[in-house]
């Protein structure tokens, strides 16, 4: 079945199920949900660790905010909520995305970590009768990667009923970095999108922020289910635009507001510490951020060196990762992240790449590789650590833009043995 065919039994279910229990938490009407995809899209030309930490140095950079240089990396959804769902690879997670009427469906990055919603890095924009050209030129340079291009404004169309009328699209007409989709659908703040048109004063409104103003959703609201995999490419997320689905987290959702402590705060930042297993300080409380378009766990250098030394864990030169041998990894200790008062616990499972996708990577079948890496010694008082995806895959993830709050929930994949 495919994910817009799902994505509208999703909305059927709902609207059967309306007066009984349904799986989602409901402010003025249902949410919607849409499945995603994780891709793996790793070329072995540098390691995954070099990949994130060029994302993490632009972001270091504060990018956005009226500078016209919103970075993101190539690697590595008042009324209705509603649900896409996405692909899982094991560097970028993308979503089925339709532009203009009748929709052509485009394969966009789904990312946290920048605003701009664009396509034609694979295939052309295709025009239609809801497509207008806005006169201005539009240029993001990311992590490792670019486009550049000229603004319209069109339909997108994200599930069946789910639909945004006059939605800023970036059309390139040169990008680098970004082979195998077609663009980004950025779900970041506001504020990362000022600086990128030829007009430098104007910013772009959000597809989250259109949605509401449309009258779509009653929330700015995203929440982000992702499911860990030993798949190469694995339709295992979920997006829903304008609140949460409770089917998809347990217990309950804490939030906390976005980080005011710049750069972290341009993007989705939090405040966390970290400890390994019961009283090992590894991270005091810092500024960082949440990442979807990040694959690992990065911390300042002075934070991974103390993780290095608790696990016993040796560099590998092949991956660019830490690794344990498999006894070492019998007494790996769980890493608890404080976020917003709460601990969550990361797991010795969920600190090691899946390890049937060692080889992928670069690395054997000797050895077990660890997913927290070092930021690098330039990380700063401001954004001193990212929690990508493998971290998010064990979280519920909400990005609210309108109250400027995150929040996190267990799942049923918290504690999972995947890797």
């Amino acid at each position: 079945m495919s994910p817009i065919m799902l994505a509208s039994l999703a909305f059927g279910l709902f609207a059967a199920s309306a007066a009984t229990a349904n799986p989602f938490v409901v402010r003025d009407k249902a949410p919607i949900t849409i499945p995603f995809t994780r891709r793996f899209n790793f070329t072995g030309e540098s390691t995954l660790a070099e990949m994130d930490r060029i994302r993490a140095q632009s972001f270091m950079c504060g990018c956005g905010r009226g500078n016209g240089c919103n970075y993101v990396s190539e690697q590595s959804a008042a009324a209705t909520i509603f649900d896409t769902d996405a692909t899982n690879g094991a560097v970028d997670y993308t979503i089925s995305t339709g532009i203009g009427s009748p929709p052509t469906y485009y394969t966009l990055i789904v990312d946290t970590g920048s605003s701009n919603t664009w396509v034609g890095a694979d295939q052309a924009y295709v025009q239609t009768s809801t497509s207008e050209a806005t006169g201005e030129t539009v240029s993001v340079t990311y992590g490792s990667g670019s486009f550049e291009g000229n603004e319209y404004t069109d339909t997108v169309t994200l599930a069946s009923g789910f639909v945004i009328a006059g939605q800023s699209i970036g059309v390139a007409t040169t990008s680098d970095g970004f082979d195998g989709v077609d663009g980004i659908l950025g779900l970041g703040p506001e504020d990362l999108t000022c600086g990128t048109l030829s007009n430098e004063d104007e910013c772009i409104a959000t597809v989250t922020q259109n949605a509401y103003s449309q009258g779509l959703v009653s929330a700015q609201e995203i929440g982000i289910s992702f499911e860990p995999t030993t798949s190469l490419s694995d339709a295992n997320g979920e997006l829903t635009f304008g609140g949460t689905d409770s089917s998809k987290y347990t217990g309950t959702i804490t939030y906390t507001a976005v980080t005011t402590t710049e750069p972290a705060s341009y993007y989705v930042g939090i405040e966390e510490s970290i400890t390994y297993g019961s009283d090992t300080a590894i991270m005091s409380s810092s500024a960082g951020i949440a990442d979807t378009g990040t694959t690992l766990i990065l911390l300042p250098s002075s934070a991974y060196a103390k993780y290095e030394k608790a696990t016993g864990a040796t560099y590998d030169d092949d991956t660019g990762l830490l690794r344990l041998t498999t006894t070492q990894y019998d007494k790996l200790e769980s890493l608890y992240f404080t976020i917003g008062g709460v601990s969550y616990e990361l797991t010795a499972n969920a600190q090691i790449w899946p390890r049937s996708l060692n080889t992928a990577i670069g690395g054997t079948s000797d050895y077990v590789y660890l997913i927290v890496n070092d930021l690098g010694s330039s990380a700063e008082t401001g954004l001193q650590f990212i929690n990508g995806m493998t971290f998010l895959e064990r979280f519920y993830f909400v990005y609210n833009s309108g109250t400027n709050e995150v929040g996190f929930a267990t799942t049923s994949y918290t504690d999972a043995t995947t890797n």
